[in-house]
């Protein structure tokens, strides 16, 4: 194959015979693995990547080599095949350039498949934006944590991976109080600052496994896995003192004191769905509410889920 037509490819080329033996290596593949062509070439691939002498690489060579069949390795299952270090803004996101390649044979004038062509193909940005729009679905754009859509479908699973294994789980509903008036008196932009402020508190006391998510307006939910209804309530008094006791600085720099009011319910053979857990953690909020606020309610089947809904539907003058 031309060297000319290789070196001014967009994407790495290695031309492997039989033994794994390196035939070529185009310009591409010198700028980055930083090893020159003449280094290479004569040389076992094996000897400068030995990570790459694996049963399934191996496997896929000596399949393409014995068929003449075309492998695909999918950056989703193998993330890259060679280790090369990335520079520049995709750095701070990746260790490796993550990588597209293939394996494809490469025949002499008889026919025969004499050589192994593997491409190397650059797809860092690709994968970077993927993960991004991913991630803007599921996250609330004020706040940086999940959103309500990232909400319900987690709690959906949860429900069903309760009713399969029995894994518990317990989830809070929490309203700041009085944050008409907090908006109203000190304006929109501190009210965006304590949404902020709520947020990050919430995410600093829970779990790796827990899920921490903007209901929406100034309401937040937090699922916490392995988690019974004693455990939660006693998490949400924790979390209840803490944001109680956190001050918020005005642009004039007057510091303001928040609180919140927290419904709990648990999981349990009792509840039919997700929705009607959901609905239980929001009746307990509204008991919440109406004791004064600034505390925890645990659901019991007392309270008035109609008035909670009635809540919902007025929570701007709340």
């Amino acid at each position: 194959m031309n060297k000319q037509v290789l070196d001014v490819l967009n994407q790495g080329i290695i031309i492997l015979d039989a033994q794994y033996i390196v035939q070529e290596w185009n310009s591409w593949m010198e700028i980055n693995s930083g090893l020159k062509r003449r280094d290479v070439v004569g040389t076992s691939l094996f000897n400068h990547y030995p990570d790459l002498s694996t049963p399934s690489f191996t496997r896929s060579f000596k399949s393409v080599l014995r068929f003449g069949n075309y492998i695909y390795f999918s950056q989703k299952l193998h993330r890259y095949l060679f280790p090369f270090k990335l520079s520049g803004v995709f750095s701070q996101y990746f260790e490796y350039m993550q990588q597209s390649c293939t394996m494809t044979p490469l025949r002499d004038e008889t026919g025969q498949v004499s050589n192994i062509v593997v491409s190397v193909q650059n797809v860092t940005e690709s994968v970077y934006l993927e993960q991004n729009l991913k991630l803007l679905t599921q996250q609330d754009s004020l706040t940086g944590i999940y959103n309500r859509r990232f909400l319900d479908r987690r709690l959906e699973e949860e429900f069903k991976r309760f009713r399969r294994s029995g894994r518990r789980f317990s989830l809070l509903m929490i309203d700041i109080d009085n944050f008409k008036m907090v908006n109203d008196t000190y304006g929109h932009q501190f009210g965006d600052q304590v949404l902020k402020v709520i947020a990050r508190l919430c995410s600093d006391e829970v779990r790796g496994s827990d899920i921490v998510a903007r209901f929406g307006g100034e309401e937040f939910s937090i699922a916490l896995m392995d988690s019974s209804s004693e455990g939660a309530v006693s998490f949400a008094e924790r979390l209840r003192k803490s944001i109680e006791s956190c001050k918020v600085t005005t642009g004039t720099g007057e510091s303001v004191n928040v609180t919140v009011s927290i419904g709990v319910d648990e999981v349990s053979e009792k509840r039919d769905s997700w929705e009607e857990i959901l609905g239980n953690a929001d009746a307990a909020l509204y008991a919440s509410k109406k004791k004064g606020k600034n505390c925890v309610t645990l659901y019991e089947p007392s309270l008035d889920k109609g008035a909670a809904e009635e809540r919902r539907a007025k929570r701007k003058g709340d």
